[in-house]
């Protein structure tokens, strides 16, 4: 384990009737309890097909547009709150998204214990929790340990694509991933749908910058 310092705090939000049943109905169906032994994911998803892993998905609206708008890619959502979990479940079930799964766990515990090294096409992390007071910087979860894990469960090729509006969080992942000697910045870019914080960012004038790196 490379880290014992949270990244999130487990907010008491409230889960709608409806989520709730998609928590106890659809995730065993749709979600994937934590384990410590690697995922085959190959049996998970029925198909061997690029898989995607993304970190803190919230309440899903992200995840199921590009899940929608790749069929002929896997997903995996990590979430840790009932709520978004709850959420994104309904969507995979409304919108018959056969290739997104849902963990609801701690994201550095999934990547280090479930996801196989090397097995990954790519790595989602949109607008983390910036933890913008300076002595609550070390819960940020782009850190030297992290980025070289992320590394690890790359395949070479797979991309790490992270955004944030926050400058000096941007600034710490730009710094931290570039050194990492694994990975590789690159000047290519990939759309993916605005999130509700990105929305959220741009209305408080905050500048929202993404960031893109490959796997040597």
């Amino acid at each position: 384990m490379i880290r014992t310092i949270r990244s999130y705090v487990l907010r008491q939000g409230r889960t709608t009737p409806a989520q709730q049943r998609a928590l106890d109905e659809l995730f065993p169906q749709f979600g994937i309890s934590f384990s410590d032994r690697a995922l085959d994911l190959k049996s998970v998803f029925g198909r061997s097909a690029p898989v995607v892993l993304e970190i803190g998905s919230g309440m899903g609206e992200t995840t199921a547009e590009i899940a929608a708008a790749h069929p002929d890619t896997d997903f995996i959502a990590v979430e840790v709150h009932g709520p978004g979990v709850g959420s994104l479940l309904r969507k995979i079930r409304d919108q018959d998204l056969a290739n997104v799964r849902v963990i609801r766990h701690d994201a550095i515990e999934v990547l280090d214990k479930m996801i196989p090294d090397g097995a990954l096409a790519g790595l989602h992390l949109f607008f983390p929790d910036p933890w913008p007071k300076k002595r609550h910087h070390k819960r940020r979860l782009v850190q030297p340990g992290f980025a070289a894990l992320a590394a690890r469960k790359l395949a070479p090729g797979g991309y790490l694509h992270a955004a944030t509006d926050w400058p000096d969080y941007f600034e710490q992942m730009e710094a931290v991933f570039s050194s990492a000697p694994d990975l590789g910045k690159t000047s290519q870019s990939k759309t993916r749908p605005t999130t509700k914080f990105e929305r959220r960012g741009i209305r408080l004038g905050n500048p929202v910058r993404d960031l893109l790196f490959v796997r040597r």
